[in-house]
């Protein structure tokens, strides 16, 4: 009598946890449908690697350059080319000057924002940019990680193309040479679409 009691209660209490949750009013934010038959058609040479799909943002904190905490929600209103690198990555050595000229041809109309990932001394980031000779990009910081991890950044370099809106709606693993023909193309054509 005492088991069937226990289950008993067990049973009311699950049915009550699953109507709560059932009923919370809380509001989530809606993820966005997006239709990228036509960018991916433009995938050529290193952007075959650029995979599309619809995904969360993040709002962990990582650091300004000028050492300030802030999040992506910054950049709400633009799209974002957002590449976690480190100084010690030969691949990051080679894209960061791609992602330098992407950011002066594409001007305003969207952000290319570099977070150094992992340990990364200011003076070595510095050392870096200047022997690549970048000057135009930001020297943002992650160093336990956190913000990498949240969007499941596994290894260096890995660029993420951010709508207006904060959500994820690309990634490409490994480094890229964001100036060629093909990465144009489709970044013009995800600003122009507001995609």
């Amino acid at each position: 009598m005492k088991k069937q009691l226990i289950f008993a209660a067990a049973a009311v209490a699950g049915i009550a946890a699953g109507l709560y949750l059932a009923l919370d009013t809380s509001e989530s934010p809606t993820m966005p449908t997006h239709d990228f038959a036509a960018v991916e058609a433009l995938r050529g040479g290193d952007m075959m690697k650029l995979q599309f799909a619809t995904n969360r943002g993040s709002d962990v904190p990582f650091k300004h350059e000028d050492g300030s905490d802030m999040t992506l929600a910054a950049f709400e209103g633009q799209h974002v080319v957002l590449n976690f690198w480190a100084t010690w990555c030969a691949p990051c050595r080679k894209e960061m000057p791609h992602l330098s000229e992407l950011q002066k041809r594409f001007g305003d109309e969207l952000e290319v924002v570099t977070i150094a990932t992992g340990t990364n001394q200011r003076p070595a980031m510095e050392r870096f940019f200047e022997e690549i000779d970048v000057d135009n990009l930001p020297m943002h910081s992650d160093a336990s990680s956190a913000l990498a991890r949240d969007f499941g950044v596994v290894g260096l370099p890995v660029t993420l193309i951010l709508d207006p809106q904060g959500f994820e709606i690309a990634r490409l693993i490994g480094d890229a040479d964001w100036t060629s023909d093909s990465a144009m193309s489709i970044l013009e054509a995800l600003v122009e679409k507001d995609v």
